[in-house]
């Protein structure tokens, strides 16, 4: 993964998933940003962030709770929810 082009300079929007393998609601997540994807208009994308592989990116963004989800537009942070949240919410963020 590369962030800088897989989110800063990616035009469009980018929900970026921070979370990690041993977080429980970071995997009850998991599904509901799969269902999401697959509907996800074009010009966005989710990418996630294993907290523990990138720690930097972690800190750098302020993340202290997981899962994170954090939007993104044209590389600009705009929005960001800490927690479970519904695929239509997820949805309606990117635009969908």
């Amino acid at each position: 993964m590369n962030f800088n082009d897989d989110v800063l300079n990616f035009k469009g929007k980018v929900l970026v998933d921070f979370n990690a393998t041993w977080c429980g609601p970071c995997q009850a997540l998991q599904p509901i940003l799969e269902e999401a994807e697959a509907e996800l208009p074009e010009g966005a994308k989710i990418v996630p962030v294993d907290v523990d592989e990138y720690p930097e990116l972690a800190h750098e963004y302020n993340v202290s709770s997981i899962p994170c989800l954090v939007l993104f537009e044209d590389g600009v942070e705009k929005n960001r929810f800490v927690g479970l949240i519904s695929k239509k919410k997820i949805l309606k963020m990117l635009g969908a």
